[in-house]
């Protein structure tokens, strides 16, 4: 089966789930999706990584890091550095935290960053786009340049406007429609 495809079902499978549910935006939905359930699987995580690195590659960024607000972008993050090596063309990762430690070195932002990296934020699902959009702010308050989001799912409910309206360009594997529609 191809990966596209595979992840497809493993998304279907593991991570949507229908109720009633309050989303991070304060929104209400029918449904959620809560990709780490197939992100840290580890048949999830190989996909995730294949088919980020091969949208990543085809976009024509080229960034030297990828990574997101810690944890629904890390397990993301990580499948597409780990992919790149394979691949023979490393990007990094790194991890935004949500706030800076007040501790040790009080960094917000840990792992292969440093000052005028470039890098594609990232994210496993995109609803609103405020997630993706606090992690851009944190790279760039650290001399960061953000070249794009990229995430496993667009909610299709106004984040990739957000994110477009911000300058970023938005890249994501799926659409919720296509994981809905069955």
């Amino acid at each position: 089966m191809p990966h596209r495809s595979r992840l497809l079902e493993l998304l279907r499978e593991r991570s949507i789930k229908r109720g009633d549910f309050v989303l991070a935006s304060g929104a209400r939905s029918t449904y959620y999706v809560d990709c780490r359930t197939t992100t840290t699987h580890a048949e999830g995580q190989f996909l995730v990584g294949q088919l980020g690195w091969e949208l990543l590659a085809a976009s024509g960024l080229q960034p030297a890091s990828v990574g997101g607000l810690t944890m629904g972008a890390d397990p993301v993050s990580y499948a597409i550095a780990h992919t790149s090596w394979l691949a023979g063309e490393p990007v990094h990762a790194f991890s935004v935290r949500k706030q800076p430690k007040d501790h040790g070195t009080g960094k917000r932002i840990e792992g292969s960053f440093t000052p005028g990296t470039r890098v594609v934020v990232v994210e496993d699902v995109i609803t609103s786009g405020g997630s993706a959009l606090q992690a851009c702010d944190a790279v760039e308050r650290e001399g960061g340049e953000v070249l794009a989001v990229l995430a496993v799912l667009d909610r299709e409910s106004g984040g990739r406007e957000a994110i477009e309206a911000r300058g970023y360009r938005a890249l994501s594997i799926f659409r919720i429609s296509e994981l809905l529609s069955e």
